[in-house]
């Protein structure tokens, strides 16, 4: 048996040269009770992560429901039925806002703002498209924070009224510009839809509305964010089809049935598309 072999107590030999036992290793390091620290922390993080992104998927396709039922206001005879049915649907959609809201209490907003912004650009959207229906313009960023404040009452000490706490949530810049960019596709689609039902003047409102959206975000330019930069061909490729939709009407509107209308520009607009993406 060698000495290693014989040895009660085996030791390790520190970087310094000196020995000691493996009974030290018992006593709690501060390196390891610190990484501890970390993990709850990163655990607590990755928790709330993953409730925004569910949260965020519910808002998605709450809002698309919103702005299918929205699309139907040019084949209904009563346009504002379909209005109050689509605040009900945004109200629940206000109400999943609302809980993120709850989750983001005291967070960083920009620390989780990806895990929810696809959601609130899909919202802004839907608000933007219902606004435009009713008005006949762009709602503003200050509009729709305006409707993203929430009151919570919690459970209150015996003998004393529930405590209320008032919550808000601002959505970025970035993402109204997003979620205004998305709304240019629907527009084209209104457009196609109006024409479809005999509606003639819609398609050239839509056109001029259209425009200033474009010039307002040619304006920004490339000193805005990238993703609006990357948005900015989607919205011309809108606003063309529009265009093409109104010199098709006002040359050769006469010549057209109008229940034909709708199909000639279904298949100009994919021949448009189909083009682009040989180019």
């Amino acid at each position: 048996m060698n000495k290693r072999e014989g040895e009660a107590c085996p030791r390790r030999r520190k970087n310094d040269g000196t020995t000691f036992k493996s009974e030290d290793s018992d006593v709690p390091s501060p390196v390891l009770s610190a990484f501890k620290v970390f993990q709850q922390e990163l655990d607590v993080k990755h928790d709330k992560h993953e409730r925004l992104v569910k949260l965020s998927r519910d808002i998605t396709i709450e809002s698309k429901r919103s702005i299918f039922l929205l699309h139907r206001v040019t084949s209904v005879p009563n346009v504002e039925d379909v209005l109050v049915e689509a605040d009900t649907k945004l109200d629940a959609v206000r109400e999943k806002i609302g809980q993120v809201a709850e989750e983001l209490r005291g967070e960083d907003l920009y620390q989780f703002h990806r895990a929810f912004t696809p959601g609130i650009q899909e919202y802004v959207e839907a608000v933007s498209f219902q606004h435009f229906i009713r008005h006949r313009s762009l709602v503003s960023l200050e509009e729709i924070n305006a409707r993203l404040v929430f009151i919570k009452e919690g459970k209150g000490c015996e003998g004393h009224a529930p405590d209320t706490t008032v919550l808000t949530f601002q959505v970025t810049p970035t993402d109204y510009l997003l979620g205004v960019a998305d709304l240019t596709g629907e527009l084209m689609r209104m457009c196609i839809s109006s024409v479809g039902n005999g509606d003639m003047d819609t398609p050239f409102q839509l056109s001029q509305f259209l425009r200033q959206i474009h010039d307002g975000f040619a304006y920004i330019g490339n000193t805005g964010p990238y993703e609006v930069s990357k948005k900015l061909h989607t919205l011309r490729q809108s606003l063309a089809k529009v265009e093409d939709a109104c010199y098709t009407l006002r040359v050769r509107g006469s010549e057209i049935p109008k229940h034909m209308l709708a199909d000639v520009f279904s298949s100009r607009a994919a021949l448009m598309d189909t083009d682009e993406g040989v180019a």
